[in-house]
């Protein structure tokens, strides 16, 4: 079992009203880890009590323009995309972009540092992740520490599409503006949601460059069985 209450899993906290920001600081969230790209970050801070930190963890800087159709979608501009998530190409777009949280130097980079910050014992308080919508770069992020917690596969792959029972109800304005502009709104599910080939394309490749999942852990992201085993003693109950 992991430990409640000592890491969160986000989408956005850049529109936290003065409320939301209330509720939020009694979480007992020292720390947040945006994963967002510089561009993002810059559109829209992470909106957060003062007292609490955002560390930027970019983990796409090595190709920026990646998230651009994404952005596009959720900024109410699906229609332009529409040609690229035709005919399956969403779907490959998604199953690319998780090849890249493996392959990209920044990638490796920006999940080296989000697990060694969560190791750190001199790290106080709960820590709180996130990307733009939380299911992508922080999905993989989640995957990875449910894996290294010793989660077994069914419970990591269902803890994964979760977000398409938590998630996509949020993002029906999406949806409706989508076919309000004449675009088939099925063609935004394989962006706005997840699915199990994304996660078996990061999977695949972590196999093809590394092997296994452990030397992904050890080779790519530099890792030692002391930071290891220091986040099981942290979030393992």
């Amino acid at each position: 079992m992991v430990r409640a209450a000592e890491v969160f899993r986000s989408a956005s906290v850049a529109k936290l009203s003065d409320a939301d920001q209330e509720v939020f600081g009694e979480l007992g969230i020292a720390t947040v880890y945006d994963l967002r790209t510089a561009q993002e970050r810059g559109t829209e801070p992470d909106r957060l009590p003062a007292s609490i930190p955002s560390v930027h963890l970019d983990v796409m800087a090595d190709d920026e323009a990646d998230t651009t159709a994404g952005l596009t979608v959720l900024r109410g501009d699906a229609k332009r995309v529409g040609e690229v998530l035709r005919n399956g190409g969403a779907i490959r777009k998604m199953e690319q972009s998780y090849r890249k949280f493996v392959s990209l130097d920044s990638a490796r980079d920006a999940y080296r540092s989000f697990f060694l910050a969560l190791a750190d014992e001199g790290r106080d308080g709960a820590a709180l992740f996130h990307c733009a919508t939380g299911k992508d770069r922080t999905g993989w992020a989640a995957a990875g520490l449910l894996r290294i917690l010793g989660a077994d596969e069914d419970a990591v792959l269902a803890d994964y599409l979760q977000t398409n029972t938590d998630l996509l109800p949020a993002l029906q304005t999406v949806l409706d503006k989508a076919e309000a502009d004449g675009l088939d709104p099925d063609l935004l599910l394989p962006i706005l949601g997840v699915r199990e080939s994304y996660l078996e394309s990061a999977d695949d490749e972590v196999k093809r460059v590394f092997g296994s999942f452990d030397a992904y852990l050890s080779e790519g992201l530099g890792l030692k069985d002391s930071t290891l085993e220091a986040l099981r003693e942290r979030f393992v109950e």
